[in-house]
């Protein structure tokens, strides 16, 4: 069903994960260091990349600094510390989900399931052609056009000002969340239903961190980017064009 990269020193846990996602219909590949996984990573991108925190050689964390530079692949992160600031952190880097170790495979299975649906838009063509609820699907496919803001839901593709923004699967459906209706409000909770499975909780701050990333990007190519408005105590909206 996917590609699916999975790097983790802990022999163990690569074994367990690979069975459960293989038993699914996945297709695993393993590496046990951040150098070897991010090599992998980056010659042979898979549909989703599932990182451990402390490994040898190259931790987690940096891993995915370096792969963010030029991969908006999903990455899931397994860490063993039960510490709020490792997620306020992954999620400042563009993760996309955590797991804290020890996990079930039932969660692990779960929260791949949820992040590939998030991350394949052309799901959503494929109900389209077999009848099943046609406008979300429709909805969820279509091209959208705000002034110089051009998302690609099919090619997760994000065009400003006909310059392409690289975004990560989370902070495209937070963007295509407020861009569907320009300048009306959207808050932290609202945003988090656009980009979360329902069995995923993020805080506020994780939200924020987002939208942070997402003006960063933009500015690299628009020093003057605003359209994404703050409403403090409220939430973000898009500015009219």
């Amino acid at each position: 069903m996917a590609k699916i990269t999975l790097v983790d020193d802990d022999e163990n846990i690569v074994a367990s994960v690979s069975l459960a996602l293989e038993s699914h219909g996945h297709e695993v590949t393993s590496y046990f260091d951040g150098a070897s996984g991010l090599a992998a990573l980056e010659s042979d991108p898979p549909d989703l990349a599932i990182l451990d925190v402390k490994m040898p050689r190259m931790d987690g964390m940096e891993l995915l600094r370096r792969l963010r530079q030029t991969s908006a692949i999903p990455v899931i992160m397994l860490t063993s510390k039960d510490e709020e600031i490792d997620e306020i952190l992954g999620f400042n880097l563009g993760a996309d989900d955590y797991i804290h170790k020890p996990f079930s495979q039932r969660l692990l299975i779960e929260r791949v399931k949820a992040v590939l649906r998030r991350s394949r838009p052309e799901d959503a063509e494929d109900q389209l052609e077999l009848g099943s609820n046609p406008p979300a699907a429709a909805a969820a496919s279509k091209a959208l056009k705000r002034g110089k803001l051009t998302l690609d839901p099919a090619r997760h593709d994000c065009l400003w000002d006909g310059k392409p923004v690289k975004l990560t699967v989370t902070e495209f459906l937070l963007l295509q969340s407020l861009a569907q209706r320009p300048g009306f409000v959207k808050s932290r909770d609202n945003l988090m239903d656009a980009a979360y499975d329902d069995q995923v909780y993020v805080d506020d701050r994780t939200i924020d961190s987002h939208v942070k990333r997402m003006r960063k990007k933009f500015r690299q190519v628009d020093n003057e980017f605003d359209a994404i408005e703050t409403l403090y105590g409220v939430g973000y909206r898009y500015r009219e064009s």
